[in-house]
């Protein structure tokens, strides 16, 4: 249950836009041998080429046996990560009552085990895929939300504002592939604020086709397609974006 008093919220997107690393990264991790495969099925589903439900039946039929709590906490104990000042970031918006809702095709079992590790700050709402998901403990975000399809994005932002009664020039929209571009899309309608962050050519061909403007380009763009610069994606610092949110909520 969510009863605190909310400014603002941010409705972000985790893998390649908070941090540098995919949704299937710990199944390849487990399994390398599937990695060549996960990473096109990744390309496809970002790219609107294959639906998100389509990519996940793929993925399931992939794995030879039900992912392990161990298994996922092998990974995150080894290569977990996130962009410079996520963390921070996430408390500072928890710190100034602005609700940061991680919204991802990422999988619920994933962050569970972020969450219980303490990797990351607590956040009030987590909206992800349940293919995998674990029992539920004290350290999960009060609310999860189950995610199916990429358009699932828009439809639990909106009614997660409706429910704290947030105005929609008071929502922040963060995403950095095609996969998001149906959240920017819902965004760009009901005039909420949208961040590309590390902007890849997907979404700048979504954006593009649909007559939507990205407000704030966040990190390096790559829409034009240009080769990702990870060097220069390290030296961003996410708390830089705490002043233009700040001045979004008064």
């Amino acid at each position: 249950m969510i009863s605190a008093t909310y400014r603002a919220i941010i409705s972000s997107d985790w893998n390649q836009c908070l941090a540098p690393c995919g949704p299937f990264d710990f199944i390849a991790f487990a399994f390398p041998q599937l990695e060549p495969t996960l990473a096109d099925i990744f390309r496809q589903y970002t790219g609107n080429r294959i639906s998100l439900e389509q990519a996940a039946r793929q993925v399931r039929n992939l794995l030879p046996d039900p992912f392990t709590e161990e298994q996922m906490d092998a990974y995150l104990d080894q290569s977990f990560v996130t962009y410079p000042g996520v963390p921070e970031l996430i408390q500072w918006c928890a710190d100034n009552h602005i609700l940061f809702m991680i919204n991802t095709t990422g999988m619920i079992g994933y962050f569970q085990r972020i969450f219980a590790k303490k990797l990351l700050p607590p956040v009030p709402v987590l909206s992800a895929h349940p293919m995998i998901r674990f029992q539920e403990l004290p350290s999960d975000p009060a609310r999860i939300v189950e995610l199916y399809e990429t358009r699932d994005k828009a439809r639990n932002t909106g009614t997660l504002a409706r429910c704290l009664e947030i105005p929609t020039g008071k929502i922040i929209l963060m995403g950095d592939s095609g996969g998001d571009g149906p959240h920017f899309r819902w965004g760009a309608e009901a005039g909420a604020f949208l961040i590309g962050s590390m902007t890849k050519a997907s979404l700048g061909s979504y954006c593009r086709e649909h007559d939507i403007a990205i407000n704030l380009r966040f990190g390096p763009d790559y829409s034009a397609g240009q080769v990702p610069d990870v060097p220069q994606e390290r030296q961003v610092n996410f708390m830089d974006l705490a002043p233009r949110i700040e001045k979004i909520a008064r």
